[in-house]
């Protein structure tokens, strides 16, 4: 059965919509987190998710990247790209000027010898799903790649001299123990700076990897609270208490 599963889970609309719905994710650790209200709530497409899946595509599933359409207007507010999208069957459609500065980062990146043998080494994986339990709850991930040794995740980032601080407050340090918890291997993430595009590429340590294993700690606590098998109080009940 789990090998069905990951089969279907390859899937982007079974990984988000369909089966793997049944599954927690990273994604969940930070409403569970910050906002335990919105756990569940699926978040409609947007401009910085339509740039960050191109972005992967590009490097690890290109027919794709070929296939996505895009449209030749300054803004979303002209009645060029208004029109355009409804001819579509999407919420949101790229800009053509977004599409060449993706490219220009992935041109980047490719062009950095090291980050171009780790992505296309020999026997490399790409968009590989997994499931497991963690914490008595079944969780899924889907690594960017998966070489014989390590996983890697492609990241971007708007000033790539904050990355280390902002690496916890978007919780890649719970990301990167849920994947290497259900793979088996250490993570490392490939970052570009979409501005400067200076790269960086940042190896999880222990203590991150430990900070990352109390976070999902503390999501599976809150999700068994309001909602699993067993739920002890309302979500409409929750606040924070905390010491300052």
């Amino acid at each position: 059965m789990s090998a069905e599963i990951i089969e279907l889970l390859k899937n982007d609309d079974e990984y988000y919509g369909g089966v793997g719905r049944q599954y927690l994710s990273n994604s969940d650790v930070g409403s569970l987190l910050t906002n335990p209200k919105e756990f569940g709530v699926q978040r409609s497409d947007s401009s910085v998710f339509a740039v960050g899946r191109l972005f992967h595509q590009l490097f690890l599933e290109p027919e794709k990247a070929a296939a996505v359409k895009h449209v030749d207007a300054s803004t979303r507010a002209t009645k060029i790209y208004k029109d355009f999208l409804a001819e579509q069957t999407k919420e949101i459609v790229l800009l053509t000027k977004e599409v060449y500065m993706v490219k220009k980062w992935v041109d980047a990146m490719s062009m950095n010898l090291d980050f171009f043998d780790i992505i296309n080494e020999d026997g490399v994986t790409y968009e590989q799903p997994a499931i497991g339990e963690i914490g008595g709850q079944m969780w899924k991930c889907k690594a960017d790649i998966i070489t014989n040794t390590h996983l890697y995740d492609l990241k971007t980032t708007g000033d790539i001299e904050k990355f280390r601080y902002n690496f916890f407050k978007y919780n890649y340090d719970s990301q990167a123990y849920i994947y290497s918890t259900l793979l088996g291997k250490p993570m490392v993430f490939l970052v570009i700076d979409k501005k400067t595009l200076m790269m960086g590429k940042y190896t999880v340590s222990a203590s991150t990897l430990e900070g990352g294993a109390a976070k999902v700690s503390r999501a599976i606590d809150v999700y068994q609270k309001f909602f699993g098998d067993n739920p002890t109080t309302d979500i409409g009940q929750f606040y924070f208490d905390q010491e300052i």
